[in-house]
């Protein structure tokens, strides 16, 4: 399984807001059971969709002001961004399928 690599505070802008092309994030906690099911999903689509979309993860404990920015009520929640911009939002530990209709809207 691929590891999603992990997006802070620090590294947000320049790895999503200023990526070439499409960029997934999940908004995750330790803490949180459903995160930790939906966590190889989210290594699974990276790898799928390798080349294409560019995936990270993002702990609302550690980076709570980009959670906050983005209104994250709930986790996990996946953002995609393109150019920076939110362009669509799942929220909950939904099937794979569901991710990969959001993704392919985008590709």
């Amino acid at each position: 399984m691929q590891a999603v690599p992990i997006v802070t505070d620090a590294t947000w802008e320049s790895l999503v807001l200023k990526a070439d092309g499409p960029v997934l994030v999940e908004f995750w906690a330790p803490w949180c059971g459903p995160c930790r099911m939906i966590h190889p999903v989210i290594g699974e689509l990276a790898k799928q969709y390798d080349g294409k979309l560019k995936c990270f993860k993002l702990s609302t404990d550690d980076s709570p002001s980009i959670a906050t920015q983005y209104g994250i009520r709930s986790i996990p929640t996946i953002m995609i961004f393109i150019n920076g911009e939110k362009k669509d939002a799942v929220i909950g530990a939904v099937p794979k399928t569901t991710l990969i209709a959001s993704i392919e809207k985008f590709l």
